[in-house]
């Protein structure tokens, strides 16, 4: 069988490595053999319960030493020894206070060798100074059976190093005297413990047995070295307490994702190990799907109990409030009706009032019969998308091989899924997972002859836990026969690599993820019914060890090689940046450039003035006068010349795209990373349509007549003018948004043509008041807005203008120098002109002076030819000037670039 090859002097672990020795020079070096007779010979000392560890630094020296190590490191050089428990703890310690103290942390990014590291440590604490006990404490059953399996793959090669053998153990209950034997021992000894045995005064490790003694006091009269792997799973004050209670000399806390990095003395980072080619890099292929609004998507997230309460958290659609379908997240009771928390969304008009929830049992019912368990979701394309990700999963995978497999280096994939039933079912038959997965191995088998010389039923298998009668069954990771499938994981490790051995493709429950860290894994596919709510880093460290040569057992170094490839149920971009936000979150180290600091610059926008009143701004009060009058319009149009329009509109294939099948998506982006934060680089795509051939319908003439007023002969008349009404049973939803727009264009193009008028309203005292202006003040960020140029304070109320654009910065600038503006501002963001496509703020008030007064509403745009106008925006521009017009208060509506383009004005008048 392959052996694994040990790059002895990799930089990165020798860093680390190097940190934790030196922090304790001026310990004394290891001594010759001895004898178990009481006493102390330099770094071990002799009991009644055995042979232990001995500290003689000071407390002084250690911090020195600590210090020292940071600043080589160029880390935060620490002012105190932080410790491990809480002061009560410390305060009941033993005499030696320096031993609560010695809490050091070592962040090293997942897959680069944390566990090699530790172990590497182990031996040469022992080679330098002769520490002989050792401790490691893990959070999990995954992890105790990743640190035994690297135990047992390093001895051999730490032998040849260090001449010395280690006997390895894992704290078993049933065998009490083991603790005595690693007590006893003159020789190195690691012992591997799993925190909840020894988290409670209940477990056999903390209970008086023979002689009237405890089992820890043999382990507590070793002083061991106590390493913890994942510490930020030990961090409530009940484990922090358990692991002091161990009595350590000393704690070394190794994690990518430390909670408290206490007296941090080495760091790699999530950044240095990418750039430096310490672990694969990152593709990620977002597969996606149209949204199938056309039918009844509901999704059973979570039960949210409560004393006396038992809610359910679903997902759904909804009908927005401007129009358009939005997915949205609610906590419903019994009794609740999606069509009423939809919006009267019509496709669950019958059958979804949520009719019975039972937690305990894992599923609620509704009245038209639909059973949701947790998880589960229905009405959506999640087969469609996930018989997608399987397809592309195995796609890559036959990539790589034919790249890989001829050099030596066997590919593996590996798939998470959390039913155990969609991979097998109870009585041994193939699921879907499983069909799907053969399915598109034959499809690319064919493609590629003789690249993976085996059967589509021989290259695959289910890692799954298992009841006593042999069923799978669906696990939560942390159970008895957890700890079997664990054990068999690590037991085929090795085996898995070699290219005789034809399991290629790996299907695990996602509860067990922590116990997969196969090197060799270049694809990872997570089948989850809704995207992914398991973490990111945890998702790719599953696979960012660099791969061996099946052959040798070398690691491979170069980076065109070592890519693994995520395959997502969300796209790239939403993958990438759930990614950096969590490296962000996990390591404390916010990157720059690519994510809003919140920590900008701002400033106070206040008024030029003491307050705003008439004495102190009258040419603002003169304009506002004539411009603070609420308005109202009525709309006319003939429905004839409405249905003509909006059916030729329809006809127009360009603007309205032929109805299609929905599609599946993938996209495809390799993940740079730097200093700045996480970019997707873009490098491939694939479409594939869906076997949908028609859906169900919704109530047309609601759908329509709910967003616009028409009846429902104008509806008809326009599906059968257009020549499309076929496409509406692909799409039922696209095509009456399509529909819609159509209309609505129609509608306004004929508005646009003087289909709207307007009236004034109320006047000052019930119109818009200086209110106004009071909501423009207080703090903003700098970069969204200009400040006034020294001298022109008097020309404008604000210190700042409020500017959105270039243009409007300009319009600023050349208002303060034209000796003809004399007075313009900002026109407030509360300033609403209603139009039939929604409210509208124009951009500027200003009062210009030549042989006479001329008052201006502008809008400052790219263009001062309407006509250049985008839709919307032509059709608000001409609504304003209609508005204004309609007030006949002599305020004339301009649309403008510069200044000039007000001067240059001719009054009609």
């Amino acid at each position: 069988m392959m052996e694994f090859k040990f790059d002895h002097h990799a930089p990165h672990q020798m860093a680390a490595l190097n940190a934790v020795v030196k922090v304790f020079k001026g310990q004394p070096q290891a001594g010759t053999a001895f004898e178990n007779t009481r006493g102390e010979v330099g770094s071990v000392e002799f009991g009644d319960k055995g042979i232990g560890n001995r500290l003689v630094l000071s407390k002084e020296q250690f911090l020195a030493n600590i210090q020292e190590v940071q600043k080589e490191n160029e880390l935060e050089v620490s002012t105190a020894l932080v410790p491990r428990a809480t002061s009560e703890a410390t305060n009941e310690a033993n005499d030696d206070s320096l031993a609560v103290d010695l809490n050091l942390s070592i962040e090293m990014e997942t897959g680069t060798g944390k566990t090699y590291t530790y172990i590497r440590t182990i031996y040469e604490l022992h080679r330098v100074y002769g520490f002989c006990k050792f401790v490691i404490v893990v959070p999990s059953v995954a992890i105790r059976e990743g640190t035994l399996k690297n135990l047992e793959i390093t001895a051999k090669d730490m032998k040849a190093q260090y001449g010395v053998p280690a006997n390895y153990t894992v704290w078993d209950s049933k065998n009490r005297n083991g603790l005595r034997n690693f007590a006893a021992s003159n020789s190195l000894q690691i012992l591997v413990i799993n925190i909840d045995s020894f988290a409670s005064d209940s477990n056999i490790i903390n209970t008086v047995r023979e002689q009237g003694v405890k089992p820890i006091e043999f382990l507590q009269a070793t002083r061991p070295i106590v390493i913890v792997d994942e510490p930020q799973n030990m961090e409530t004050e009940l484990r922090r307490q358990a692991i002091h209670n161990l009595n350590p000399f000393c704690t070394l806390r190794y994690s990518a994702t430390h909670k408290n990095p206490y007296n941090l003395i080495s760091r790699l980072t999530p950044v240095d190990a990418y750039n430096l080619g310490l672990v694969k890099q990152i593709q990620v292929d977002g597969v996606t799907a149209d949204q199938n609004y056309n039918a009844a998507f509901v999704a059973l997230k979570e039960f949210q109990r409560a004393k006396k309460t038992i809610k359910v958290k679903l997902s759904f659609f909804a009908n927005g409030e401007a129009g358009g379908v939005l997915k949205k997240d609610a906590v419903l009771s019994a009794g609740d009706d999606l069509f009423v928390k939809s919006n009267q969304r019509e496709i669950y008009r019958d059958g979804f009032i949520v009719e019975d929830i039972d937690a305990q049992a894992g599923f609620i019912k509704f009245t038209g019969g639909l059973v949701l368990h947790e998880g589960d979701s229905r009405g959506g394309l999640t087969d469609e998308l996930q018989k997608f990700q399987v397809e592309r999963t195995v796609k890559w995978h036959f990539e790589r091989a034919k790249k890989l497999h001829p050099i030596g280096i066997k590919v593996l994939s590996l798939f998470f899924i959390d039913k155990v039933a969609n991979y097998r079912s109870a009585d041994g038959e193939k699921a879907k997972f499983e069909a799907w997965f053969e399915e598109a191995f034959e499809k690319f088998n064919k493609q590629n002859p003789g690249l993976i010389p085996h059967p589509a039923n021989g290259v695959h298998k289910g890692y799954f836990s298992q009841d006593k009668k042999g069923v799978l069954k669906d696990t939560k990771g942390t159970t008895k026969d957890d700890e079997d499938t664990y054990n068999l994981i690590m037991k085929n490790k090795e085996e898995l690599l070699s290219l005789d051995n034809p399991v290629q493709f790996i299907f695990s429950h996602s509860a067990l993820r922590e116990g997969w860290d196969n090197p060799n894994v270049f694809q990872i596919c997570t089948l989850n019914e809704s995207a992914s709510d398991v973490k990111k880093r945890q998702e790719v460290g599953r696979g960012l060890r660099l791969p061996v040569n099946s052959k040798t057992g070398e690691r491979i170094t170069d980076k065109k090689i070592n890519l693994l490839t995520v395959i997502a149920n969300e796209s790239y971009e939403a993958f990438t940046k759930a990614l950096q936000t969590e490296i962000e979150e996990e390591t404390g180290v916010p990157f720059t450039g690519r994510i809003g600091d919140a920590n900008r610059d701002k400033v106070v926008v206040k008024y030029t003035k003491h307050e705003l009143t008439r004495e102190n701004y009258p040419l603002l009060f003169e304009l506002w006068d004539k411009v603070s009058f609420h308005t109202r319009y009525a709309v006319h149009y003939d429905d004839a010349v409405l249905v003509s329009k909006a059916a030729s509109f329809l006809k127009d294939t360009n603007h309205y795209p032929t109805i299609a099948r929905l599609q599946l998506k993938s996209n495809t982006a390799q993940i740079e990373m730097d200093g700045a934060g996480l970019s997707p680089l873009s490098k491939g795509s694939a479409v594939k349509s869906t076997e949908l051939t028609s859906c169900m319908m919704p109530d047309v003439f609601s759908f329509i007549q709910s967003r616009i007023k028409l009846s429902r002969g104008s509806i008809v008349a326009v599906l059968k003018e257009c020549g499309r009404a076929n496409e509406l049973m692909l799409n039922p939803q696209r095509f009456l948004e399509h529909m819609v727009a159509a209309f609505e264009r129609a509608r306004n193009e004929i508005l646009y043509e003087g289909g709207v008028k307007y009236e004034r309203g109320a006047a000052w005292g019930l119109g818009y008041t200086q209110q106004l202006f009071t909501d423009e003040l207080g703090e903003v960020l700098q970069e969204q807005v200009l400040q006034v140029k020294e001298g022109y304070e008097d020309k404008t109320p604000f210190n700042y203008y409020r500017t959105d654009s270039k243009t409007e910065d300009c319009f600023a600038r050349d208002c303060e120098v034209s000796e003809e503006v004399k007075f313009f501002f900002k026109i407030p963001r509360g300033f609403k002109i209603p139009t039939p496509i929604g409210n509208y703020s124009p951009d500027w008030a200003v009062v210009l002076e030549r042989d006479n007064k001329l008052y201006f509403v502008a809008e400052t745009k790219g263009t001062s030819d309407p006509s250049k106008l985008r839709g919307d925006e032509k059709f608000k521009v001409l609504m304003g000037k209609q508005c204004i017009d309609a007030l006949k208060t002599g305020v004339i509506y301009q649309l403008a670039v510069t200044a000039s383009d007000l001067l240059e004005f001719t009054d009609p008048r």
